[in-house]
């Protein structure tokens, strides 16, 4: 390892013990819990909830199976994403496209749409300021009721969550989450990747040129700091 990744390992490790203190129940983690030494991460969703910022980044793990391809084709658990809208009320609001049309859930809700109740909950390394969190809310705001795009299309005029999260990061603060790809770079990096199911998708044609983002490409932005991956209760 270098001084540099070091250095920045040991930065987000300080900043994650400050947002989690007085949370006994929440631990750090970047990777999958099960390869945590000891007990994978737990919390209580009222607890975790209390944590959260307007503009933190959800992710989560539908078991349906397109989205269960989406996770093996990128090689993570993750599947879907959203972003916290709004912390006034009784729990957080996450805003995320979702089938048939963009909004916003309930934290509890939105959590206990994940299998086993997987959830990973990430921060900006420079937390959003009052005017950010403006901007972030005209974002969410303009975006309710679009149509999800089942293509996965970054240029369609519909929506998928990751690009929804990246869209509205971006408005507010002027970050790009995530990497954009396209269908035969995903394919080629994980050759395992079961081809046959999106030629099916696809009508017989994968669309190999079209460009994407994905909820995993995301979940390893740098500019990310995640302070809870595991489970919520």
């Amino acid at each position: 390892m270098t001084p540099t990744s070091h250095h920045r390992l040991l930065t987000k490790a300080c900043m994650a013990g400050a947002i989690l203190a007085g949370v006994s129940s929440l631990a750090l983690a970047h990777a999958d819990p099960e390869t945590i030494a000891g007990a994978p991460a737990h919390a209580n969703i009222r607890e975790l909830g209390r944590q959260l910022a307007v503009g933190d980044v959800v992710f989560i793990q539908i078991p349906l199976l397109p989205f269960r391809k989406v996770a093996d084709t990128t090689s993570s658990w993750t599947n879907h994403v959203g972003i916290v809208t709004d912390v006034s009320g009784d729990e957080p609001l996450i805003a995320e496209s979702r089938v048939p049309f963009s909004g916003t859930t309930t934290w509890s809700r939105f959590v206990k749409r994940s299998g086993a109740g997987r959830v990973a909950v990430a921060r900006l390394n420079v937390p959003l300021d009052v005017q950010q969190q403006t901007k972030l809310k005209q974002a969410v705001a303009a975006r309710r009721g679009i149509l999800y795009d089942t293509g996965f299309n970054l240029h369609s005029p519909r929506q998928f969550c990751s690009r929804y999260v990246r869209e509205v990061v971006d408005e507010a603060t002027g970050i790009k989450l995530g990497e954009v790809e396209n269908f035969a770079t995903l394919l080629q990096r994980n050759p395992q990747a079961d081809q046959r199911f999106w030629r099916m998708w696809y009508f017989g044609s994968i669309p190999w040129q079209r460009e994407t983002v994905t909820p995993a490409s995301l979940l390893r932005d740098a500019r990310l700091l995640v302070f809870f991956d595991g489970y919520a209760e």
